[in-house]
Order: structure tokens, then sequence, then C-alpha cells
């Protein structure tokens, strides 16, 4: 079960109090109190395994070390050690207390969600001319604490939508070494499954279905994850009652969502051709060019097809290349 929304609490570890003491020496008897060390402090990190956030299904709280009190002798307590929390890379912190948030779009990027309290000096710290045997000392800072909501938005290359049960994942699995699950019934997919096609990598969104947008279904769960998406790939079932009408719900959802997400480059497919004579499926590619949309049939029974598809994939990875030189 993929876990991609979350809420934590974090607290960073108090900074040690600074201590009082004297030196017990002869001819040196000043004070030689020590000062207390930092608390630590708490970093998110993005890692590659989109599972991450599944730790923090059942503890909810996480807290750094508090540093330790100064000790005599000049001695200085020890910083509290910082605490790491390993997240998938492509989610964004949200502070629930100060509105801020923080995006972790990728592997090895850390960032500071909790700062650790500042020790308090020791009374080696408040001596002066007038004041050579001081009794003052600070208390350690608190750390800072905070909610957090982490919310997991994927980051593919190609992401794939469409209505329930129109053979995104039956593709994915065809294009890729995923094994995710397929069926013949609507939302056989309740979580997105990743797939890796050499350099790309791909994305099977669950069907999203009218109204997803206000949250049907499971729709705004699965709409942030066509956010970072490059690329889509709309899906239309051949043995639809009204292909039409299911690529505008899509369309709609998406827009409603996020206009931005109409803005992404878009590839049409008419899957499960295989399962409709061809004159039927020559008649809904026509439907489409009406409205200027270029409709590939595609099944996974038909190798030509899925080379086509591999075809345009390819492209994508020339074009993602010559990106990076």
């Amino acid at each position: 079960m993929l876990i991609d929304d979350v809420k934590i609490r974090v607290t960073a570890g108090h900074g040690g109090k600074g201590t009082v003491a004297f030196s017990k020496t002869k001819m040196n008897l000043g004070p030689t109190g020590g000062n207390g060390g930092k608390g630590g402090s708490i970093f998110i990190e993005g890692i590659s395994d989109l599972n991450a956030l599944n730790k923090f299904r059942f503890k909810k709280e996480f807290k750094a070390e508090n540093g330790k009190d100064g000790t005599p002798q000049l001695r200085d307590g020890r910083d509290g050690e910082d605490l790491i929390l390993s997240v998938p890379f492509g989610t964004v912190v949200h502070k629930l207390d100060t509105g801020e948030d923080v995006e972790v779009t990728k592997i090895g990027q850390r960032g500071l969600v909790a700062e650790g309290g500042r020790g308090g000096r020791g009374n080696y710290l408040f001596r002066s001319a007038t004041n050579t045997t001081p009794k003052d000392f600070e208390e350690g800072e608190l750390g800072e604490s905070f909610n957090l909501h982490l919310e997991l938005k994927l980051i593919a290359d190609v992401g794939f939508v469409g209505l329930p049960n129109v053979g995104k994942t039956s593709l994915l699995n065809e294009l890729t070494n995923a094994k995710s699950k397929v069926a013949n019934y609507p939302f056989t997919t309740l979580e997105p499954n990743l797939g890796v096609y050499y350099d790309l990598i791909l994305a099977d969104i669950p069907g999203l279905i009218e109204g997803a947008s206000r949250g049907k279904g499971l729709g705004i769960k699965f709409l942030r994850h066509v956010e970072r998406t490059k690329i889509l790939f709309h899906f239309i079932a051949a043995d639809s009652l009204d292909p039409l009408s299911d690529y505008e719900t899509v369309r709609t959802e998406l827009g409603s969502y996020n206009k931005l997400l109409l803005e992404k480059p878009e590839y049409l497919f008419l899957s499960k051709s295989d399962i409709i004579p061809k004159e039927a499926a020559s008649g809904i590619i026509g439907e489409f060019k009406k409205l200027n949309k270029n409709l590939m049939p595609i099944s996974i029974f038909d190798w030509d097809s899925i080379e086509r598809v591999k075809k345009i994939l390819n492209d994508l990875i020339s074009e993602k290349t010559e990106k990076i030189i």
C-alpha cells in the first residue's frame, strides 16, 4: 500500500543549560562553568524509495536529541544529534503552523524543518571586572516544534490518465517490468503504479471519474500525482459508449484541479482496439479528428501498435538527453 499523505509532529532538541562552577585551584578561583550544547535539528532528505512515507503511518511524533548541559572546567555540553527523516523525492512538506512549504525534488536533497535550540551560557561567560565570581547561567532554548503535512506528488516523465478500466496498467506492464494488478473491472488500480522504460519514468494514475477534482472517489488523492508529470498519455477505451464524452470528462477534471494540466503535451490512445471492428475504430478516430485530435489505436495484443508507442517514448528519451547535454 502506497502511503502518500500523512501528518506528523516534529520537535527539535532543546539546548543544554549552562552550568555554574568555580575552579578549586589555588590562586585561580575564577568561574569555569561550560556552555550547554545545541539541540539537534530535524531535516528531511529525499530518497528514491516511494514507500518511505509508510514509516509515518503509525508513528506520528519525532524528536531530535537534546543538547547536553555544560560541565565544570570550561567543558561545553555535547550538541544533540540531528534527526534526518527520509521521504520520497517528490514530497512536499507543509508546515501547518506557519504555512511554509519545503519541496524535495531530488534524491539526496536535504532541507531543514525544525531548528535545534541554542545552548545556554555557563557562568564563565558572565565574568567581568566587577563580577569576578558570577553565579549567573542560562537555560537552553527550546527547539522548534511543528505539525507537518507530508504530501507525495510523483515526479514522472509520462503520466497515464483516463477513466477506470481503460488499459493503462496493462500497457505499463507491457512496456516495463512492472507487475501491477490487472483485471476486467473498474478501479483495479487503487494507487499509482510506476514503471521504468529505459531513462523514462512512467506513472499509471488510477482511473479518474467525473467529480474527481471535487474529491469524488479518490480524485484529489490521484490528481495531485499528475501535476509533476511532463507528458500525458490519455487513454480512451475502444468499447466505450461515448469516447468523446469520456475524453472531455477527464479533461474537465484535470482543468478543474489545475488549469496548467491542460497545457501539458498529450498523446491520445484508443486502447483495447482489438475488441472492436476496424471500421468502428476508424469511426471513433474520425470523430476525434474533427476536434483536431490525433487518436492512435493500440492494443497489447497488437505488436505493431506497441512499437508505435515505443517510438514515441524513444523520441522523448532523445529529447530528454539533448536537454541534459
